[in-house]
């Protein structure tokens, strides 16, 4: 970290704040390990609490002044080469990685579980509803975040209630219709970290829920990059409209900046083909983003969230300054 973006606040302030933390506390820690994409800054601290009473007595000890962000799994997560001011929180399977099969055909789930074992789960019990998230990578908490979905089901046709804690350190329940879902979008509170979630589904036949999951599977294997190094769709579809169509028509398929290219197979999908830097693969959207708006007029919005700081020198303007 540069001197000039780091904060007064240390691993010794913290201990003094709070003598009794249990969780894991680095300094100056690399967060490339974490994301799908394989590449970004560090983190000024990275804290990966013991547990929510864990998590609440830290937040709840936390200057308001300090910058505080939230990774889940960062399927979907482009971290900047200049790393992250402040505090990061990253919760941890072992604390937030459970999963309980409740009575009316309900899951409750730690938001630390990936996608794919709620789905998994589901169809060990007999639930229908879930064979979807077979298909969506990282975590739960991201996807109540921004309301993951695939093949045609969102995580708010799920969602019963959504556990958090707030900057405060106060633990909060949230009803669906308080998360605010629209699409690929909740309207929680950036800073809340999310607990765990409670889920409904319905009675379903085990092999119709394989059924579906092998179909979402084969979708998957046969139009997507899933064995690159990739965040996901990057660009949102737009109202009445299909992103990768519009990249396609933009002349951006196979587009490629540095180690960064768009997808051949799918080219909504951006990928680190090499060594691709954070500023290689942020210049890449950019350059879509701005081919897309000469070529149509729409602005593409980023599914793919962006966090930290640029390295100095290495800024991207939005559509570069929509001068392409």
């Amino acid at each position: 970290m540069r001197e000039a973006e780091t904060t007064s606040l240390t691993l010794a302030d913290i201990s003094t704040r709070v003598p009794d933390l249990r969780g894991r506390l680095e300094a100056d820690a690399a967060l490339d390990r974490y994301t799908w994409l394989k590449v970004g800054g560090r983190a000024e601290l990275l804290f990966t609490p013991a547990d929510e009473d864990d998590l609440a007595c830290f937040l709840s000890n936390l200057p308001g002044d300090v910058p505080l962000t939230i990774i889940g799994l960062c399927s979907n997560t482009l971290i900047r080469d200049g790393g992250v001011r402040g505090v990061v929180i990253r919760l941890s399977g072992k604390a937030f990685g459970g999963i309980e099969v409740t009575d009316g055909y309900r899951l409750r789930v730690g938001t630390a579980v990936p996608d794919k074992r709620v789905a998994a789960a589901a169809l060990e019990a007999g639930i229908g509803g879930f064979a979807f998230y077979h298909g969506v990578p990282g975590g739960i908490g991201g996807a109540l975040r921004m309301n993951a979905g695939a093949n045609g089901t969102e995580t708010r046709e799920r969602v019963v209630s959504v556990r958090g804690v707030d900057r405060s350190g106060a633990v909060c329940e949230f009803s669906n219709a308080e998360m605010g879902y629209g699409y690929r979008h909740s309207s929680a509170p950036a800073d809340m970290v999310f607990t765990q979630a409670l889920f409904e589904g319905f009675p379903q036949d085990r092999e119709r829920i394989r059924e579906d999951m092998d179909a979402v599977e084969h979708h998957r294997e046969t139009v997507q990059p899933i064995r690159e190094k990739t965040g996901g769709s990057t660009f949102k579809n737009p109202p009445g409209n299909s992103a990768w169509r519009l990249i396609d028509a933009a002349g951006c398929r196979g587009l490629t900046v540095g180690g960064a290219m768009m997808s051949e197979m799918h080219c909504n999908f951006m990928i680190n083909t090499a060594q691709a830097t954070a500023y290689d693969l942020e210049l890449l959207g950019e350059t879509v983003r701005a081919r897309v708006l000469k070529s149509s007029g729409i602005r593409l919005e980023w599914e793919i969230k962006r966090v930290g700081a640029f390295a100095p020198g290495r800024e991207v303007e939005p559509f570069l300054g929509e001068a392409a």
